[in-house]
């Protein structure tokens, strides 16, 4: 225990941003790191509980947080950043993009505000990388079977890195020009820049992993082409069929799926001029709805301020959730409460408990958007919307963004290929990470869903030890 009475010596500090004045006119990342003074005083508070519920019930990688936080607290760096990256293989980017389960599960969190186990974390990979401990690891022989991984977001990223490490040839493919999947093109720079992926790619390829870009497997290389080259096929497409808004006026111009906007401008700070396929899609000088609540839809919101939008209004369908803590979601689950990102602190309008009822415009263009607020009721059945009689409301909208979630992997292509057996909501069903087809396996958003990175990241790891025991029994 890294000092006993440290959770009663330090209060939770929080990671601090750059000034919004300032942060608006650049996609520069906007976390200012504590001070090692600071940040040992924050590992001090952890408690090394006797059941430590951030590993087991928080943490989808389990990584080991009492642990990692002692050997910040004495100084032992290079030990800890061993220790986090023997359960995770990206650290640095959880570190940024994650919404940390493992606070939420901190037993500090019954009475207290939990250890900053997410900054922690991001601190101690930077320095590993900043001391140059961040080396490639290279398998001691090599197995002689080919393997092939397709998409290169954090599932497929993790397990490439795991069975180049095992010892296999490893080819990792990817639709798009760049590596990194939604890592790349979903989320923005100011929260991940993209030198941080690149400097875990190099890592990679040193590792012995091959990179394809701009392969679209299922068009530019046959399922045959699978069967017959690889010993092993691994899909790690992410969850890209997005939930579509069914109300008139939703095929109006102006209309378009967040992920479109937000790659968009991903490709333009990457350098891409064009900012990619297709028409510009812009917010500067736009009134700007923003359709779903979740990180997605915070996402724009800064992307969109950043633009020099008018106005960026973010409207949720579901009720505002209550402050602080939440009865109804009790320690150590994931608590549904009110959350502030720093897009929203940087200028948004934010209504909850909204239905979109139309869109309407001019000139084949959107202009407003027409909705009501609503109530819900719990039943027998479970819960239900009831529009509220009068709560009627226009909202002037020259760019609407939809973020209301993803359904499921697109069918369209390889999983239609391969005939593989899908589960009522549209993912691929795996068992013990094996599709229905023999040789062929699943992991990420693909068989899950859309879901956080951790997630992904965890899947890719058990999926490669599953293709290693199967590769091995073959």
């Amino acid at each position: 225990m890294a000092d006993p009475m440290g959770f009663m010596k330090y209060q939770r500090v929080e990671v601090d941003h750059r000034p919004v004045e300032e942060r608006i006119h650049d996609w520069c990342e906007i976390d200012q790191a504590l001070v090692d003074e600071v940040l040992c005083q924050q590992a001090a508070r952890c408690m090394d509980c006797g059941i430590p519920f951030c590993h087991g019930a928080g943490c989808p990688v389990k990584n080991r947080i009492p642990e990692f936080n002692e050997l910040v607290y004495r100084g032992r760096w290079r030990e800890a950043a061993a220790n986090l990256h023997s359960t995770n293989n990206f650290p640095e980017i959880t570190g940024r993009v994650c919404p940390a389960p493992c606070e939420a599960a901190c037993t500090l969190t019954i009475n207290d505000k939990a250890v900053n186990i997410k900054h922690i974390e991001y601190q101690i990979a930077e320095r590993a990388f900043a001391e140059g401990w961040i080396e490639p690891i290279r398998p001691v022989s090599k197995t002689g079977k080919k393997v092939a991984v397709v998409g290169s977001g954090p599932a497929g990223m993790a397990a490439a890195q795991q069975l180049a490490r095992l010892g296999h040839e490893v080819v990792l493919f990817e639709k798009d020009d760049r590596l990194g999947g939604l890592l790349r093109y979903g989320i923005p720079d100011f929260k991940l820049q993209k030198t941080i992926l690149d400097r875990r790619l190099e890592q990679m390829a040193a590792e012995g992993v091959r990179f394809e870009p701009g392969v679209t497997v299922g068009e530019d290389l046959s399922v045959q082409y699978l069967k017959r080259t690889f010993h092993a096929t691994l899909l790690t497409m992410g969850a890209g069929q997005p939930r579509p808004l069914d109300v008139p006026g939703a095929d109006l111009g102006g209309v378009h799926f967040a992920m479109d906007f937000l790659c968009q401008q991903n490709r333009r700070v990457a350098g891409d001029a064009a900012g990619g396929h297709g028409d510009a899609i812009l917010a500067g000088e736009k009134h700007v709805v923003v359709i779903g609540g979740g990180d997605t839809g915070s996402d724009c919101v800064g992307t969109s301020i950043r633009q020099g939008a008018i106005s960026v209004t973010q409207l949720e369908i579901l009720p505002e959730p209550p402050e602080g803590k939440n009865p109804k979601t009790l320690w150590p689950n994931w608590p549904v409460i009110m959350r502030t990102s720093s897009s929203h602190e940087e200028g948004c309008t934010r209504r909850w408990s909204v239905l979109t009822q139309e869109l309407t415009g001019s000139d084949g263009c959107v202009r407003e958007l027409h909705g009501c607020e609503v109530d819900w009721e719990e039943g027998p059945s479970g819960w239900k919307m009831q529009q509220r009689p009068g709560t009627e409301f226009t909202l002037p909208a020259d760019l609407v963004l939809l973020s209301m979630g993803f359904l499921h992997v697109t069918h369209s292509g390889l999983i239609d290929q391969f005939g593989l057996e899908l589960d009522g909501r549209g993912n691929v069903v795996v068992r013990d990470w094996m599709t229905s087809q023999e040789g062929l396996f699943a992991a990420g958003d693909t068989v899950r869903g859309a879901s956080l990175v951790v997630h992904a990241i965890d899947h890719g790891r058990q999926a490669a030890a599953a293709m290693q025991r199967w590769l091995r029994g073959s």
